[in-house]
C-alpha cells in the first residue's frame, strides 16, 4: 500500500510514518522541514518536501509521489488567543494549514482513488472539533470545520469505494501544546486578556510535559487501524481525556461549561496536574 502522510517532521505524523512503514506500507512523509525527517529513512520512509498551504508545493509533491492508496493528513498546529487579539492573517493561516491544505490534498488524490474503486483518506481532527476551550477560538473553528468537511466527504465518496476516517485525539504529548502556549502569550501581551492567558499557557506547558497525557503512539495505533483495517470506523476517539471532555460538553448546560473553563477551568486543571505544588 502506498501512503502519503503530511506533517511527518514531528509528533504524531513522525511516529505514524515510521509505524506504517514498519507494517509494510510504502510511505511518503511530507513536511516543509525535510531535514527533520532524515531519521525516518532508516525505516524505509521517503521524505518529500510539502507545504500544504502552497498549491505549487502540493502539485510538485504529488508529481513525485504519484497516485496513492491512502492519504493521512497529520499536518496542523494550534494558535491560541482571544478572538479580539489574534490577527486575521494568523487566523487565515491556521485555516489554510488545518483545513484548506487538507482539503486541497484530498481533492487532488480523489480522482485516482475513484478510478481504482478503492482508497482511504484519514484526517487528524481533535476533540477540539467537538468542544471549545478558553482562548482556543480559531483553532476550534479549524477543527470543527475538519469534522464537517470529513463527514461530507465520507458520504460523497462511499459509493466509489473510498473510505474517509476521522481521528479525534485528546491530550497527547507533542510540541503542539507548547506552540499553542507561545501563541497565546504572544497574542495576549499588553491586552486585557494577558493575566488569564498567562495562566492558561502555564497549564498547557505543564500538562504537555507530564506523563499524564498520552504518548503519540496511542494516536498512531488508531491511524494504523484506520489505514489498514478492511472496514475502518468512521471515527477513532483516542488519548487522554478525549471521551470525558466530549461527554461533559454534551451533558453540561452551555453556560455551565463556559463558567467552568472561563472562571474555574485553570484552577481545576491546576489541581489535576498538581501545578500548585
Amino acid at each position: 500500500m502506498k501512503v502519503l502522510l503530511t506533517g511527518g517532521s514531528s509528533g504524531i505524523g513522525f511516529d505514524a510514518a515510521k509505524e506504517l512503514a514498519l507494517r509494510g506500507c510504502t510511505v511518503y512523509a511530507g513536511a516543509r522541514r525535510t531535514e527533520r525527517m532524515e531519521p525516518l529513512k532508516e525505516f524505509g520512509v521517503i521524505p518529500v518536501a510539502l507545504d500544504v498551504t502552497s498549491p505549487e508545493s502540493i502539485a510538485a509533491c504529488l508529481e513525485q509521489v504519484g497516485e496513492v492508496d491512502a492519504l493521512v493528513n497529520c499536518a496542523g498546529y494550534g494558535s491560541f488567543g482571544a478572538i479580539e487579539n489574534v490577527p486575521l492573517e494568523e487566523a487565515r493561516r491556521q485555516l489554510e494549514v488545518n483545513l484548506f491544505g487538507l482539503a486541497d490534498l484530498c481533492r487532488k488524490v480523489i480522482p485516482g482513488m475513484r478510478e481504482k474503486g478503492r482508497g482511504r483518506i484519514v484526517n487528524i481532527s481533535s476533540v477540539a472539533g467537538k468542544t471549545v476551550l478558553y482562548f482556543g477560538g480559531w483553532y476550534h473553528v479549524s477543527k470543527f470545520a475538519v469534522e464537517a468537511f470529513s463527514d461530507a466527504l465520507r458520504m460523497e465518496l462511499k459509493p466509489f469505494g473510498v473510505d474517509v476516517v476521522l481521528i479525534e485525539p485528546g491530550a497527547t504529548r507533542t510540541d503542539w501544546g507548547f506552540i499553542a502556549a507561545d501563541h497565546l502569550e504572544a497574542s495576549s501581551a499588553g491586552t486585557p486578556y494577558e493575566g488569564p492567558a498567562i495562566r492558561e499557557a502555564r497549564v498547557f506547558r505543564k500538562g504537555f510535559s507530564m506523563k499524564l497525557f498520552s504518548e503519540p503512539s496511542v494516536v498512531t495505533r488508531a491511524i494504523v487501524k484506520a489505514v489498514l483495517s478492511r472496514r475502518p470506523k468512521a471515527r477513532y476517539r483516542v488519548a487522554f481525556g478525549s471521551d470525558t471532555l466530549v461527554f461533559l460538553h454534551t451533558i453540561l448546560p452551555t453556560r455551565c461549561w463556559d463558567a467552568i473553563f472561563r472562571q474555574g477551568g485553570s484552577r481545576w486543571l491546576n489541581r489535576v496536574l498538581k501545578l500548585d505544588k
